[in-house]
Order: C-alpha cells, then sequence, then structure tokens
C-alpha cells in the first residue's frame, strides 16, 4: 500500500501499475481463496494492578497474522500464533466458571473475551445471548459454535477409537496437533505420526503480491493440494520472533532480517518463518522465501520436512525459537550454530552456576528451590534482600527483589506456581551494584567483544528498562579487562557459535556474572548501529562455518563519540499502575542519542 500510494502520488496512474494475473491495478478486485484474521497481543501479565479492560484506547503491545484457506483454519492459527502457551480455543480455567460468571466477564471487553465465549459455548449458551451480551457479530460467534460443537463430538472417542475422517476434519478446521494432544491426553508427536499416517499433512499456497508474479509468499493450509514448489538450491531456514511484546520486539527481527542478508550474499536461499504483520522479516522481499506461519513445532516441521534445507537459524528470534528448539532437534532439524543443548545449560541456572565455580569466576550467590519451604531454607542462609525469579523466561517476566520472609512467600504464592518441573531461581541481591552487559561474537574458539554497555540505573532495574552508554564512562579499565576475560572463557565453555550476550554486575571493585544467553540479545541493533559492526550478520557467517580470523576488520576500536539509550515505557496507557522500574521489564520501545560528550547524548 505504501509503495503504490507513493506512485500515485508521484503521478502514476492505476492502470499503469502491474497487479500479478489481472494485470494492473484498475482491474483489481478483492478476492482469493484464503482468508486472515489479525489478532492482538496483550501485556496485562507485566502490569498486575492495570484492569483488563478493552476500550477506546489501544492496550495491545503486538499482533499476530495468520492465513488459512477458512475462517475456522485461521482463527485457529492466529490463537497458537500468540504464543500465550493456548493452542486452541478451550481454556482450562475457564471450566470451573459457571454459565452466570461467564455471562458477568463477557459484558466487560477484555483480552480474555474470546476465550470466555468458547467456554459459554460449550456450556450451552446460544449465538443470539452471546450477541446480546458482546455484540460480536452472529457470524463470527455461529463459527465458534460449529467448532465448539466438534471439539465436543471429538471428545466422544477415545484416543486410538478416532476415525480418521474426524481426524482429517479436525486438522481441516484448524485444531493444531499440541491442542489435539490436550484434549486426548496423548503426546504430540502421536498426533503427528497418526494424521501423516492417514495422508493429512499441511499443504501449502501462495499470497498474491502486487507486480510480482512470484512473491514467494506462502501458508500452510490442510484442505486442497499443495501448490508450491521446492528449488535445489542449498537452503537455510530463520524461525523469526512472533508478536511483540514486553521483552521481545523489533530488536529481534532486526537480526533476523540481516541474517537473511547475509545467507542471501552466501549464496543460500533464506527461507523466512514469522507471523507478525508488523515486521520487515515478513515482507516478501526480505528473503527468498516467506511462509508466514505460526512457531510451533507443528508448523515448523511442516515446513523443514518440505524444504529439506542445511538446517535452521534459531539464535535470532529472542525466546521464541529457543522454547522449541531441543524439540525440533529431537525429531530430526539440523540446528546451526550453537547447540539447543549449550543454550539448554546456560538457561539451567544451577548447571550455569557449577560451570562458572569451576572456573573460579565469582556470582552472587544462588540456588534453585523446587518448593516453597525450600526457598525459605534457601533465603536464610543466603539472606536478604534476594531476586526471585520462574526459570527459562524472558523480559525478566516474574523477577522481583524480596526484603524478607514473608515477601518471599507471598511471591511464592501468587506470582508463580514453584515446582520440581518449574523451580524458583534465588539469588543474592547486590545493592548498589553497577550492572553491566556485553555483546560478543564466537566461532566456538575465539571471541570477540564487540561492545560493553554501562547501566545507567544500578543493578535491580532490568536490562531493557535502564538507560545505558556506550562506551562505558564509570568502569575502570581493570575492570573492563576482567570482562573480557571473562566473556571470552564464558562463550568458549558453552561452544557458542554465533552470538553470546552476557550480563555483569560490579559491586565493591569485584565483577560478577549474573547471567549468560547464547543467542541474539535486545541490544544487537543497538551495539550494530553504535559500533558500525554488523554483528547479526558476521554471527550468521560463523553459523555456516567461517571463523573470526575471516573477518580482520573486527578489532578493539575506540570510538569518536558517546552514545546513550532510554527506554520508552507504556504508563500512559496503564494509568493504575505505579510507574517505579524493577527487574521485570515494562520498556516498550526504545531510542538512541549520539553526541561528543555524554550529557548532550543522555539529552
Amino acid at each position: 500500500i505504501a509503495r503504490i500510494s507513493t506512485k500515485l502520488a508521484a503521478g502514476i496512474t492505476m492502470d499503469e501499475i502491474p497487479y500479478w494475473k489481472e494485470g494492473t491495478l484498475e482491474k483489481y478486485e478483492p478476492s482469493g481463496d484464503y482468508v486472515v484474521v489479525k489478532f492482538a497481543r496483550w501485556a496485562f501479565e507485566k502490569f498486575p494492578k492495570a484492569k483488563d479492560v478493552l476500550g477506546t484506547q489501544m492496550k495491545a503491545v503486538g499482533e499476530v497474522m495468520s492465513i488459512g484457506k477458512t475462517f475456522k483454519e485461521a482463527f485457529q492459527k492466529s490463537i497458537r500464533s500468540l504464543e500465550i502457551k493456548r493452542y486452541g480455543l478451550g481454556v482450562e480455567k475457564f471450566k470451573i466458571l459457571s454459565p452466570q460468571q461467564l455471562r458477568e466477564k463477557l459484558a466487560t471487553p477484555s483480552s480474555e473475551r474470546i476465550f470466555l465465549m468458547y467456554e459459554a459455548l460449550r456450556k450451552g449458551a446460544s449465538v443470539e445471548e452471546l450477541y446480546e451480551v458482546t455484540h460480536i457479530g452472529r457470524w463470527f460467534i455461529s463459527e465458534m459454535k460449529e467448532l465448539v460443537d466438534f471439539e465436543e463430538e471429538l471428545l466422544r472417542y477415545k484416543w486410538d477409537d478416532l476415525p480418521h475422517r474426524m481426524l482429517a476434519k479436525a486438522k481441516e478446521w484448524g485444531f493444531s496437533d499440541r491442542y489435539l494432544a490436550e484434549l486426548f491426553n496423548v503426546k504430540e508427536r502421536q498426533v503427528r505420526q497418526k494424521r501423516i499416517a492417514i495422508g493429512k499433512y499441511g499443504r501449502f499456497d501462495a499470497v498474491p503480491v502486487s507486480g510480482v508474479e512470484n512473491a514467494a509468499y506462502y501458508y500452510s493450509t490442510y484442505i486442497g493440494e499443495d501448490k508450491v514448489g521446492v528449488s535445489p538450491k542449498k537452503k537455510v531456514m530463520i524461525l523469526g520472533g512472533g508478536p511483540n511484546r514486553i521483552g521481545q520486539g523489533i530488536e529481534f527481527d532486526y537480526a533476523c532480517v540481516h541474517a537473511a542478508f547475509a545467507l542471501r550474499d552466501e549464496g543460500y536461499e533464506s527461507i523466512m518463518i514469522n507471523c507478525n504483520p508488523e515486521t520487515v522479516s515478513t515482507d516478501y522481499d526480505t528473503s527468498n522465501k516467506l511462509y508466514f506461519e505460526p512457531l510451533t513445532v507443528e508448523d515448523v516441521l511442516t515446513i523443514y520436512e518440505k524444504e529439506k534445507p542445511e538446517g535452521v537459524i534459531v539464535q535470532f528470534g529472542g525466546q521464541t525459537p529457543l522454547n522449541i528448539a531441543q524439540e525440533l532437534k529431537d525429531s530430526g532439524v539440523r540446528i546451526l550454530g550453537t547447540s539447543p543443548e549449550s543454550i539448554g545449560f546456560a538457561e539451567d541456572r544451577e548447571r550455569f552456576r557449577e560451570k562458572m565455580i569451576s572456573l573460579s569466576m565469582p556470582q552472587p550467590e544462588s540456588s534453585t528451590a523446587r518448593c516453597l519451604e525450600e526457598a525459605v531454607e534457601i533465603a536464610n542462609r543466603i539472606g536478604y534482600p534476594l531476586m526471585v525469579r520462574p526459570s527459562f523466561v524472558l523480559g525478566g517476566r516474574g523477577m522481583e527483589i524480596v526484603y524478607d520472609e514473608s515477601m518471599l512467600r507471598k511471591y511464592a504464592k501468587e506470582a508463580i506456581q514453584v515446582s520440581p518441573e518449574y523451580p524458583m531461581l534465588i539469588d543474592r541481591f547486590l545493592e548498589n551494584a553497577i550492572e553491566t552487559e556485553v555483546d560478543a561474537l564466537c566461532d566456538g574458539k575465539k571471541t570477540f567483544v564487540a561492545a560493553i554497555m554501562e547501566h545507567i540505573e544500578l543493578a535491580g532495574v532490568h536490562s531493557g528498562d535502564s538507560a545505558c552508554v556506550i562506551p562505558p564512562r564509570t568502569i575502570k579499565d581493570k575492570q573492563l579487562e576482567t570482562i573480557e576475560k571473562y566473556t571470552a572463557q564464558i562463550a568458549k565453555e558453552l561452544k557458542v557459535v554465533g552470538l553470546i550476550n552476557i550480563q555483569y554486575a560490579i559491586s565493591d571493585e569485584k565483577v560478577y556474572i549474573l547471567e549468560a544467553n547464547p543467542r541474539a540479545s535486545r541490544t544487537v541493533p543497538l551495539v550494530s548501529k553504535i559500533t558500525g559492526i554488523p554483528i547479526a550478520r558476521v554471527a550468521t557467517y560463523l553459523m555456516l562455518g567461517k571463523k573470526l580470523k575471516d573477518f580482520p576488520e573486527l578489532k578493539k576500536y575506540k570510538l569518536p563519540y558517546v552514545a546513550v539509550k532510554e527506554a520508552v515505557f507504556p504508563f500512559n496507557m496503564f494509568p493504575g499502575v505505579d510507574p517505579l522500574l524493577g527487574p521485570e521489564m515494562k520498556a516498550t520501545g526504545e531510542v538512541m542519542g549520539i553526541a561528543d560528550t555524554f550529557g548532550l547524548s543522555f539529552y
């Protein structure tokens, strides 16, 4: 639209602008044998005191888009694209609500309204009743009712007795493998194996693009024939970041786009998978092929098995691809760069702490609790204040500083569910410490530190919320040398091939390691633009087999200016929320200033 608008503004008329099969744009009529659904992504979990009420002021922080042959298929694809740990419309926590309770909740628009409607339909609400309460179009409610009725029909069978025609229809109506597995209490791979055995696998079709004969812009469907060919070229798949949300935004899309450019430069066919319409990675001309698909094991495996690439890059899409990386590898997918095992090792705080001890690298005293009483015991041993958090999160989700046992018990009860599967991570909180972080490149042996950032806020404020400066202003040369040395050792121990981000704290002149993330961080675009080093592109070359010695331009540098990053917050959208910053990220964006001095740059 923007491109065509520019042409029209320049005086070109519609009958001069080519459009796919129709010839020129003035002959265009809205048509197509596919349906597109956009679904908003909210972040109310980041603002516990904010009311989950939708109105005339926008509260969404991102969105997903899905494409299918029918509304039902596209609608259900949009749900699993959201990355809210839901793979279908049924939500367990709403099953305990009575019809009257559901009706009361449905009277007010909220981020959960669609899921509440699904449960209300399951409990017998009619299309007309829901229309009277919500004023959502009857056609949409009718489509949901058909999905509910079919789900109830599915549940009349046991998994082993489920007729093939029912499984086939479930796939055509957009029911995901994961959701079906949850419904029948079986493994997702059992669903995948059974549907493949009956010949039900994802087919692909193209989306037409104005003025382009073949835009290589595709979507999957379980209806009809496969209309997409496969080239014999060597190819690599890139997994994108999914919907924008607090903690994971367009910073990761920047890395994905530069990876696609690097693959193209090296003669590879780049294949992008993403479901976020706001990104550059989902422009059809960014990569050689674009699959506009959810980032789930089911959807990624379907594309992988069709395209048979040399491998898949999971480092650049934030936490999204990492969450499925190990399962993909277990299913036979070749992961390029740092292995899922190394990524998992860094995420496992106990194993990582033991490794740091063996390397004689200081960390704040820490431990892992698998139940509340164990957490209290650890806290008494380490001493308050403490930094507590759930495991395997991005954006500081669920992190909090606790100053006594009552705060710890309240946190464990209200914020997270502590269990052996989802332990609580407990660290001694370094008060009044300077926090710093590093972005570095590693080829498995050698490491290049691209930048050291000094946070302007003291430790305790999430790195995504704190302003930071490059180069550091108050950190001593000896401490900078220590940080570089530790970074090289950690990257080598983790067998990093590509990017790594490590966060440090400096307390009483001593450098402590806080955490290491062997993947692209949200500071990749910032560092690239400040230093002029295309670190995402170089990281891609390293994953393809090149070594740091192949890049003689990567050497120590001295910047002739100072650059400052400052965070942008959405508190004006949530008037009832305290704007106090802490260890859980709240920022939705950032800006950068460059000048000769720190003061001017920050200003």
